[in-house]
């Protein structure tokens, strides 16, 4: 497969132009949302490619990928969106609307499996196994050519693992349920954010 991975310095170009579909997925100096900071987002149009996007520490101001993010046309795949959509909201200061998240679609669609990291989707969807050894590397300086690939295959697959996972939701008439929960997830972002860590709906 030809990948087209592009590194993309403070901002996405203004020539960059997306369809009304897009995978996204973010990169971090740790999960901390007080200590650690944003430092990539990844971007695939899903046709092999991968624009990514390295912020400056300094000056989080990147006007075309925030518009692109908050462009409520545009429907946007993630992986366990809740942290992405955490770290986007405090270090580019916007919130992020039209989002799917197939963490969340797999939890109720594969109730056949506990396995629901997007290593586990892309083994069972795509028949790849990759490798996540790189996913605990410093993604805040210079990068290696082995991490942009590890970034850009986090984007690269999540059109073809949406399908498939709505496929299962269709099929086992989840859809309605997925939808229903998906809608809390900015109010979930805003529960973290507020440090509301723990599970409020428990006794």
């Amino acid at each position: 497969m030809n990948l087209d991975i592009k590194l993309h310095k403070k901002d996405l170009p203004d020539e960059i132009k997306f369809s009304d579909k897009i995978a996204i997925d973010c990169e971090f100096t740790g999960l901390n949302i007080v200590r650690d900071r944003l430092c990539l987002v990844q971007i695939s149009s899903g046709n092999n490619d991968a624009h990514i996007i390295q912020l400056d520490k300094d000056n989080y101001n990147a006007p075309n990928l925030k518009k692109t993010l908050s462009d409520g046309k545009i429907n946007k795949l993630f992986h366990y969106a809740r942290a992405d959509l955490l770290f986007i909201k405090k270090y580019l200061e916007i919130d992020v609307e039209n989002v799917n998240c197939t963490k969340i679609m797999s939890k109720i669609a594969r109730s056949y499996s506990d396995k629901h990291g997007l290593k586990d989707l892309i083994k069972e969807f795509i028949g790849i196994d990759i490798s996540k050894q790189l996913q605990s590397s410093y993604f805040g300086g210079d990068l290696s050519d082995k991490q942009l690939k590890y970034c850009a295959q986090d984007v690269l697959y999540l059109h073809k693992i949406f399908d498939c996972l709505k496929n299962i939701l269709e099929r086992e008439k989840r859809l309605d349920l997925y939808l229903k929960t998906i809608k809390f997830i900015n109010t979930r972002v805003e529960l973290d954010f507020a440090s509301f860590k723990d599970d409020i709906w428990s006794h």
